[in-house]
């Protein structure tokens, strides 16, 4: 049973709607053990709009009926008080990595043919723990995102001898920037991408893919994170005489080859997973299947919070 059946089924009026939904948000959450502001449960509201002072007092009744639990400036549901210290010792990991982040990510837009760098997953929520990756959604020049995607991993391993964890899981080509998935899982994956650079890019992105909101209609899609740094974009001189000489015969030569035996190895590796895509516009290494465990796990937990309730 998902989100929308339930609606359907239990909804009586509005505010019974906007109570199913605030669940629907907070359990979303509870997923990854993180409480939310009131502010986040404005943002990240699930499947319709809601007014910040009719959210305040669905949440008040939530609480009476002791559905929901609050705790200083978070609220979580019932039971589940314990993942507001967990979502604080986060937030202090979180602040030692974007400095990394941000640092790789600078190297990561000045290669060849990147055009937008982005933090998406754990980090871009501040929700990471001390072993958690740094997760990058990188847009590339079209035609060249394999031969790209090679000279980022030489970056991944310069970050690993320093003992810094990236994981660079989703290149798209500048030429398809709608993203293929349109479910609630990559529509909260969009809406917390934090872009690094590439602004204009991630503008682009914004306006292609509309359809974020019709999950979360609350949000412009766009991050409530800009991070704009000292040099936000890159204008190497080097990058764009490196493009020039990637552009000859030998280095057409290099991608095509780069992305014909990469797409064989990691199709075969991933057979029989959705969510892992690779063709020469998309590089989507979602090998562990996030997308469809959180799905799975949203479905379950919605179900037993509706027999409880």
């Amino acid at each position: 049973m998902d989100f929308v059946q339930i609606m359907q089924i239990d909804s009586k009026s509005e505010a019974a709607c906007l109570a199913h939904a605030i669940l629907n948000t907070l359990v979303y959450a509870d997923i990854f053990d993180y409480p939310l502001t009131a502010d986040q449960i404005l943002r990240y509201l699930t499947g319709m709009r809601g007014a910040p002072e009719s959210i305040c007092e669905a949440l008040d009744n939530l609480i009476d009926e002791k559905v929901v639990s609050r705790v200083g400036q978070f609220t979580m549901l019932a039971g589940r008080e314990g993942i507001a210290s967990r979502r604080l010792e986060r937030q202090q990991t979180a602040a030692r990595l974007w400095p990394k982040a941000v640092e790789f990510g600078r190297i990561i837009a000045h290669l060849p043919f990147v055009r937008m760098a982005a933090v998406t997953g754990s980090l871009a929520m501040n929700n990471i723990d001390e072993d958690g990756d740094i997760d990058y959604l990188i847009v590339t020049a079209p035609g060249h995102l394999w031969l790209c995607r090679l000279l980022v991993l030489g970056v991944v391993r310069l970050a690993s001898w320093r003992g810094v964890r990236l994981c660079p899981n989703y290149l798209v080509s500048e030429s398809v920037l709608e993203l293929p998935d349109h479910n609630l899982y990559t529509a909260h994956e969009f809406a917390q991408m934090v872009p690094l650079f590439g602004l204009d890019v991630y503008q682009r992105m914004l306006s292609v893919n509309p359809w974020v909101q019709d999950f979360l209609p609350n949000t412009d899609g766009q991050s409530p994170t800009i991070r704009i740094d000292a040099e936000p974009e890159p204008t190497s001189g080097l990058r764009s005489l490196l493009e020039s000489v990637l552009k000859t015969a030998p280095g057409v030569w290099l991608g095509k080859w780069e992305m014909e035996r990469k797409i064989k190895r990691l199709s075969r590796e991933n057979e029989g997973n959705s969510e892992a895509v690779f063709n020469a516009d998309l590089c989507k290494g979602h090998s562990r299947r996030h997308g469809q465990h959180t799905q799975a796990s949203l479905n379950e937990r919605l179900q037993r919070l509706s027999l409880e309730t």
